[in-house]
């Protein structure tokens, strides 16, 4: 931390070695985060998080999972109220893009603009970069895509991946359990096998997933019972 003194008190200065200790911090917050995963289907996308409820909390409300439009959600891991503000803007650039070319914009253009967003903010004295990163994932007239964004500025496609604590354990499940032309409920289930392999928690009270059909480009929360079902037919394959 010595070696730092100086060179981490603004985002616009690199040290000696050529490091942005300020972004270096922002993804270190991202990494303290819950677990959020992002999965391609053959059939569509899943993305889920890891959100553990107080006793008084309401349940069905997720913090960590937000619908962007018709075609898109995204999912965090990090400072949440980060996320939200960064939420409001893709919103309010896809219905920009609506209402000026008359179609849906594609994912990669809203990961192109909050990776755009997250960059300027380690640009400028007076500012922090914002500490989380982001799964944008839908539908669009190229398929299904997957993107994530992090605090550097940086977007990258993947077809699967997990984001925030735990991540690098969660990722080599993934690597060796994902398949490509997986169906919408092959990935639902691995989902949950993949967030359970690291939490305390090995039910699925505290998971919360959406997902969007190639069929229907359509954003659904994925309820408690649908849950339930998909860690049934984990267990029963794992066995």
């Amino acid at each position: 931390m010595m070696a730092s003194r100086g060179y981490d008190m603004t985002p616009t200065m690199y040290s000696p070695d050529g490091r942005i200790y300020q972004v270096e911090y922002a993804i270190e917050t991202v990494k303290r985060g819950a677990i959020a995963i992002g999965l391609q289907a053959k059939d569509g996308i899943v993305i889920a998080v890891e959100e553990v409820s107080r006793d008084l909390q309401v349940e069905d409300i997720t913090q960590k999972i937000f619908q962007v439009d018709d075609h898109i959600g995204i999912a965090a891991a990090g400072y949440i109220p980060d996320a939200r503000v960064m939420v409001d803007n893709a919103r309010f650039f896809s219905q920009s893009n609506k209402l000026t070319y008359d179609e849906s914009v594609e994912i990669e253009a809203v990961a192109k603009h909050l990776a755009d967003q997250s960059h300027q903010f380690t640009q400028y004295s007076g500012v922090r970069p914002f500490g989380v990163a982001l799964i944008i994932a839908g539908v669009d007239r190229k398929g299904t895509r997957i993107f994530v964004t992090d605090p550097s500025g940086t977007y990258i496609p993947y077809t699967a991946v997990a984001i925030g604590g735990n991540s690098d354990e969660v990722t080599d499940f993934l690597e060796k359990n994902y398949k490509n032309g997986m169906s919408m409920d092959e990935t639902m289930s691995l989902a949950i096998a993949a967030i359970n392999l690291k939490s305390d928690e090995k039910d699925v009270k505290h998971i919360r997933m959406s997902k969007i059909r190639t069929d229907t480009k359509l954003f659904e929360k994925v309820s408690n019972e649908e849950l339930a079902k998909h860690a049934q037919a984990e267990g029963a394959s794992s066995k």
